[in-house]
């Protein structure tokens, strides 16, 4: 779809915050007539209602009336499931329903680099973005990362690359949505209250990445993940150079491991990029974000030393393995973005000291029998907290010491009281944040105040 096909178009927005007031924006730009509707109020939609107004656009706060459904066009933000009255309504009447990613796509005039992934996809993406930074190409970073691609996509051209953090949320409205690279890191159970508590469903979101994909385009993927794996394998209909990464094997081309070195081997050209125990940002999932982002970075022209500076000298993302302070000879690290079992399952692989674990939230019907052989390792105790914390407790109790809390504050302090000198206490909740907090976000901040006021 061209930008001329939106002028004069009759366009919903469902969602007035972030990514909302981005696309109503963009769109209005392009000569539509746009409406937006949101079902929420408050004070966190008062910034972007202001400047809905000075831009004219006329919106709807508390609910969804008629109206929202007088359109030709229905854009929804991630945070709308496809499942609400007023997506499956404007369905029933044929009204043509997509994301803030598919229409952003459709204004974009450079390649896009997509990175998915249940796990690891605001590491990766940050770290393609710095690696292109570094090698002082123009670029933009949006999308799930905190940054709407609508509000960006203006700045860019034919020169420029496009790395966008992509969740299953804004695969699932895509139409024509292409992009150059795209790299899923791993498929795992997340999110599935959205999708009936079907894994399936979810899988196949995931999916979406790479189904407008041609012969000229490249999927870079994981191939130690089962679920990936059958989802790239299992088909027919994927067109894109498949490019996979893992550890302790080779590929004709790829990316891989070999006597503790990142190897790739890409159009031809084999090259040594980094030891593995050189890379900055700790722990096995980041060897693989790594190996992702350092395909991708290839593909896109980064030259192999610009590459290895950057994986030496990246710090990493806020909330994701995240050191605080150290205290006492107790470090404190927030990685409060793992929402989920397999978050956890990979930090605590990433510390071989003894770790008091911050465990709980808003549970998405975790089974923590998976972190059962990690916690008898590594763990010595657990502090529950949130609405599961009897949760947790029940799964753990007998197995190690658990100590419930409630509230941030006496968590941490209780955590304190468990560690000793060489210990690690980590907030890896494997939960969503809602039940305490606005975010994941909210979260981690929260647990870093607390912790740098010891």
């Amino acid at each position: 779809m061209a930008k001329q096909t939106v002028a004069g178009k009759q366009v919903t927005v469902l969602g007035a915050a972030r990514s909302g007031a981005a696309v109503a924006r963009l769109l209005q730009r392009n000569g539509a007539s746009v409406f937006v509707s949101d079902s929420g109020s408050g004070e966190r939609l008062k910034p972007y209602l202001s400047e809905l107004e000075s831009l004219n656009i006329e919106y709807e706060t508390g609910k969804h009336m008629p109206r929202a459904l007088d359109a030709e066009l229905l854009v929804i933000s991630p945070g709308i499931p496809s499942t609400v009255p007023v997506v499956q309504d404007a369905q029933r009447r044929g009204v043509r329903v997509v994301s803030e990613l598919e229409v952003a796509s459709w204004f974009c005039p450079a390649p896009i680099i997509a990175v998915t992934g249940t796990n690891g996809k605001t590491t990766t993406t940050a770290l393609i973005g710095r690696m292109l930074d570094d090698q002082q190409k123009k670029h933009i970073v949006a999308g799930n990362i905190g940054v709407a691609f609508s509000s960006l996509v203006d700045r860019l051209d034919r020169d420029s690359i496009a790395v966008l953090e992509v969740s299953s949320f804004q695969l699932d409205h895509i139409e024509s949505f292409r992009p150059h690279v795209s790299v899923i890191l791993n498929i795992t159970s997340d999110h599935l209250d959205r999708y009936e508590r079907d894994f399936a469903r979810y899988a196949a979101s995931k999916s979406r990445i790479f189904q407008n994909q041609t012969e000229d385009d490249f999927l870079v993927f994981n191939s130690d993940d089962a679920e990936t794996q059958r989802q790239i394998r299992g088909r027919s209909d994927v067109r894109a150079r498949l490019v996979p990464f893992g550890i302790g094997k080779s590929f004709d081309e790829g990316a891989f491991t070999e006597n503790g070195e990142l190897i790739t081997i890409l159009r031809g050209k084999r090259a040594a990029v980094v030891p593995a125990n050189e890379i900055s940002i700790p722990g096995i999932h980041n060897l693989y974000n790594s190996m992702a982002a350092t395909l991708a970075g290839q593909i896109a022209g980064v030259s192999v030393p610009s590459l290895r500076a950057t994986l030496k000298n990246f710090k990493g993302v806020e909330h994701r393995l995240e050191f605080v302070r150290e205290l006492g000879g107790v470090r404190y690290v927030n990685d409060s973005k793992a929402t989920n079992v397999d978050a956890v399952w990979y930090a605590l692989q990433s510390f071989k000291e003894p770790i008091v674990l911050l465990l709980g939230g808003r549970d998405k019907g975790n089974d923590y029998t998976r972190l059962y052989g990690l916690v008898d390792r590594h763990v010595k105790a657990i502090v529950a907290i949130g609405e599961s914390a009897e949760k947790v407790a029940a799964a753990f109790s007998g197995r190690k010491k658990v100590v419930r809390a409630g509230s941030m504050k006496e968590a941490v302090n209780s955590a304190r009281a468990q560690a000793a000198p060489g210990d690690v206490v980590l907030l890896s909740p494997a939960c969503a944040s809602f039940d305490w907090f606005k975010d994941y976000e909210h979260r981690g901040v929260v647990f870093k105040e607390i912790v740098n006021a010891l």
